[in-house]
């Protein structure tokens, strides 16, 4: 079983069937062999970004996506404490993300490739 970690937009294009999701990405998130986990802090970042009016998600967002039977991963203290992360990204979620995959080791379903800058497998 591979371990997967869904990056926000990733998981925000499987949610609307989005075309912008690639057909490895899709099959990857699909495959039940796979154990896709959605990072609470992509909730957050979600929760913020409708809040700003930046983005539309449904008020019952984390029904939707345990719908899907994706799992969980929350930020533990070793995520948030990504000190030793070099600056390739300036995005405090997407840091936080990667510091998730390293300490988990873990895959990342998504197209940013600045997340390869730092050793983290990506699925695209």
């Amino acid at each position: 079983m591979t371990r997967l970690l869904v990056d926000t937009h990733a998981l925000l294009w499987w949610l609307t069937d989005d075309a912008g999701l690639t057909d490895a990405a899709r099959a990857a998130l699909a495959d039940p062999a796979n154990e896709v986990l959605v990072s609470t802090a992509s909730v957050w970042e979600i929760a913020i970004k409708r809040a700003l009016g930046k983005l539309e998600a449904p008020d019952d967002l984390p029904d939707h996506i345990a719908a899907q039977g994706f799992g969980w991963l929350p930020v533990a203290a070793e995520h948030a404490w990504v000190r030793d992360l070099p600056p390739h990204h300036r995005d405090p979620f997407d840091r936080l993300l990667v510091a998730q995959a390293l300490s988990e080791g873990m895959a990342i379903v998504s197209g940013d490739a600045r997340f390869g800058a730092y050793g983290v497998e990506t699925r695209w």
